[in-house]
């Protein structure tokens, strides 16, 4: 049976045989943001089910796609849906495409989500360059044996989001006439949406907004050497004293209408790389 590692390279190894140019910046998009790889000069195209060992995506609006090309000159890998622990993934298993992008030689990652909004100056639309983030989904993807090549036991996670890709989102934004929020994204595990007393909880501990994604992705990223840049699509923005429910098909029509947005800020970004 392979490990985790030999499984990684053998994907790796799949792919590089069926691309060009190998890619430079991984992207990663969330719920209902598939539509923000529009600028994607693509050169090659994968369903995630036809990848060896490549999770699939269970969820509504990730279409389970994995896109090779060109952007603003750049070589792009992006992902449309990812994996959630809520689906029954493991931490490795979610992560697995952030290990075949390292393989690949992928520098930077790109990592988009929708989420809910905790800080009450957030609007529904809004998209927030994520500055850090607080673990709350009782996981880590680094638990276990150590792979040395990849990375080291215990990665620093005080720069997990560069500072420098950021400033380019914001630059992007004001190029774009797009005001881009700022804060501190909260991971949960899901899938049951929050009761109006963890919303209260989650601002108290200083969370401006949450999703059910990303952590894992992230610190697989730090973990391998690569730059990240986040950014959250705010689909509602909670009131836990006057709460509204919130639908999934409410949360995606929102991130779809974003979906534009992001796009000029991700073109952008990567213009500036």
């Amino acid at each position: 049976m392979k490990n985790y590692k030999d499984k990684v390279v053998e994907t790796a190894e799949f792919l590089r045989a069926r691309i060009e140019k190998l890619p430079q910046i991984g992207l990663m998009t969330g719920t209902g943001l598939g539509e923000s790889t529009k600028s994607l000069d693509i050169s090659a195209s994968f369903e995630y089910k036809d990848i060896p060992h490549f999770p699939t995506s269970t969820v509504e609006s990730h279409s389970g796609r994995l896109l090779f090309g060109s952007m603003q000159g750049k070589q792009i890998i992006t992902m449309q849906g990812r994996f959630h622990l809520y689906e029954g993934y493991s931490p490795l298993e979610v992560s697995f495409p952030i290990r075949a992008m390292q393989e690949l030689g992928v520098k930077i990652l790109i990592i988009t989500n929708a989420a809910g909004g905790l800080n009450p100056e957030f609007n529904p639309g809004n998209i927030m360059i994520i500055e850090d983030h607080i673990n709350l989904t009782g996981s880590n993807p680094l638990i276990g044996p150590n792979e040395e090549n990849w990375g080291i036991r215990f990665p620093d996670m005080i720069n997990a989001y560069d500072q420098k890709l950021g400033t380019y989102a914001e630059k992007a934004g004001k190029d774009a006439g797009i005001h881009l929020q700022k804060g501190i994204y909260a991971g949960l595990k899901g899938p049951s949406l929050e009761t109006p007393a963890e919303v209260r909880f989650l601002r108290t501990i200083g969370a401006d907004a949450v999703g059910f994604s990303t952590i894992q992705e992230v610190i697989t990223a730090v973990h391998a050497g690569l730059k990240v840049l986040g950014l959250s699509t705010i689909t509602n923005v909670h009131d836990p004293d006057t709460p509204v429910p919130a639908t999934v098909e409410e949360i995606i029509a929102v991130a779809k209408q974003a979906a534009p947005m992001l796009e000029m800020v991700i073109r952008n970004v990567v213009g500036n790389i």
